[in-house]
Order: structure tokens, then C-alpha cells, then sequence
């Protein structure tokens, strides 16, 4: 199973050359094995996404949710605009509005110029919940997460390898910080044992204090909570928009001095590809 990352940035992307390193664009990440192909939220970084011709005709986008972040690549991605594509989405349902209604907020006047309706590609959408499904050789698990409006996160099992994927998430939101229980921990059940694990990590433990509610995850509690999961390895992602690169080296320096022996952790890099099948040997 093949990971490439392709959008890294939390909230909104960044262009500054400060930023460069780890990368500027949002939620984005690509799975692949024996064919099977998969998007991972459709940020600005979907805008690296490429399909060789005839590679496939059929491309599945999960969306963890429709903050403009996580969506604000879609009109941008050139294979919506293909009538010979297949394209499914697959994002959290509502007690409120429908997907489809959902996203033609974004994807119509003025926010941009074409309707959802008026895409070319052969577009079917698909509202899900907690439940396991597959796509192709792909086993899906979705779950509601802790984060502001309907949020999923997901663990996709291939032949070769578990990846969970858990990019805006508050584990630790409640009267006394993190439960220890693993019963009673938002998205636990999507991270034990994943060979790779990529999750919000937007704030240190002391921008967390101030920060409470908000929907996003401390370093630090990242990486407890991939300890308790025996993640294999973790990468912490949805990086603070006004976080420049030296800044991030810094934190990872000390995060690494003090906190090592807990999970195998770096920070997410946009543009970095993980065979899971070699990274577990």
C-alpha cells in the first residue's frame, strides 16, 4: 500500500517561502495498491493529484467534512470536469441538509462559477456514518470523531498495510483532558494497530489551553494517543497556517527529546510517498 501525502496545511493554505519545507497546501492524501486508488479529502493539495490516461476511469474521494479546507480543491481537480470519469464522494451525513445540498454551497455562484450539477464527470455522492464498506480491495471503516459539524475519520485496509486517518479531531475535549479508558476515546477504534496514522496535530500542549473546544488536537496528546493505540507509526499533520518551517524543526526538535519512546512520530511532509508494505519490514 502506497500513502502519498499532497496537502499537509491546517485551515487555510499557505504561499509564504517560510513554509515551504513541510508545505503550504490543505488536506490532501492519496492511497494506492493493486490498482485501487484513493483520495483522502480534497484540499488545494488535491491539485497534485494526477491519473495516468486510461490508468482508471472510477476515482473515490472520502471526505472527512466540508470545512472549505478540506474541500476547497475540489472545483480545481481536473477530473470532475471529465465525462469519461467515474467519480464518487463519500462524506458525513447530516441531520440537517443532504450532501449534495451541502456541497453546492461551495461549488456554485459566487463562491465559484459552475454548479455541482453542471460537472461533466458521471458524479454519484455518497452520505455515510459509522459503518464498514469497501472499495474495490479496499476495507473501509468510518466513525464520527470529535470536531465542529459532522466529522469522520477513517481506516482504510489494504493487503499490505492499515492506515488510519484522523486529520482535524479533539480527542482530548472534556472536563479532564483525555480519557484513559479506550473505550470512551473518540476515533480509538479507527487507530489500534495502524501501521501509519496520520493526525490533527495543529497546536502545542500550551496553544491547546487557549484553544479548548476549537476542534483540533496538541502535539503531545497526538502522540499519547498513538501510544496507547500501538501505532507503528505516526504522522502529525494539519500544521497551524502561521506556523513558519523553522518554527516546526524547532517544536519537532524538543517533542523528539522529550517524547521518543512513546510512537515512532514526524511531522507530515507534503510530498512524501510510505510504502506501508516496506515501511513494516
Amino acid at each position: 500500500m502506497k500513502v502519498s501525502i499532497k496537502g499537509v496545511r491546517g485551515s487555510i493554505p499557505t504561499t509564504d517561502p517560510k513554509t515551504l519545507f513541510y508545505g503550504g497546501n490543505t488536506s490532501c492524501v492519496t492511497v494506492e495498491e493493486d490498482g485501487g486508488f484513493l483520495i483522502l479529502d480534497g484540499g488545494t493539495g488535491i491539485q497534485k493529484v494526477t491519473i495516468s490516461e486510461g490508468k482508471t476511469n472510477r476515482i473515490d474521494i472520502l471526505l472527512t467534512h466540508l470545512h472549505l479546507d478540506h474541500i476547497q480543491g475540489l472545483g480545481f481537480f481536473k477530473h470532475l470536469f471529465d465525462p469519461e470519469m467515474e467519480v464518487h464522494i463519500y462524506a458525513p451525513a447530516s441531520a440537517s441538509l443532504s450532501l449534495q445540498k451541502r456541497l453546492s454551497r461551495y461549488l456554485s455562484p459566487p463562491l465559484f462559477p459552475v454548479l455541482i450539477r453542471d460537472l461533466p464527470c458521471k458524479l454519484t455522492l455518497h452520505e455515510i456514518s459509522d459503518e464498514v464498506f469497501s472499495i474495490g480491495s479496499f476495507k473501509i471503516s468510518s466513525q464520527y470523531i470529535i470536531h465542529t459539524g459532522p466529522t469522520l475519520g477513517y481506516r482504510v485496509e489494504g493487503k499490505k498495510g492499515i492506515l488510519a486517518y484522523l486529520p482535524d479531531h479533539e480527542p482530548a475535549l472534556g472536563p479532564s483532558g483525555m480519557i484513559q479508558d479506550e473505550k470512551w476515546i473518540s476515533g480509538f477504534d479507527l487507530i489500534k494497530g495502524a501501521d501509519l496514522l496520520l493526525h490533527d496535530a495543529q497546536y502545542t500542549a500550551e496553544e491547546y489551553k487557549k484553544k479548548i473546544g476549537w476542534g483540533h488536537c496538541s502535539m503531545e496528546d497526538a502522540i499519547h494517543l498513538s501510544g496507547m493505540g500501538n501505532v507503528k507509526k505516526l504522522l502529525l499533520t494539519h500544521h497551524d497556517p502561521s506556523r513558519t518551517d523553522e518554527e516546526l524543526h524547532e517544536i519537532y526538535a524538543k517533542l523528539q527529546t522529550e517524547y521518543s519512546g512513546i510512537v515512532d512520530f514526524e511531522f507530515a511532509i507534503e510530498g512524501t510517498e510510505i510504502d506501508l508494505d516496506e515501511f513494516k519490514n
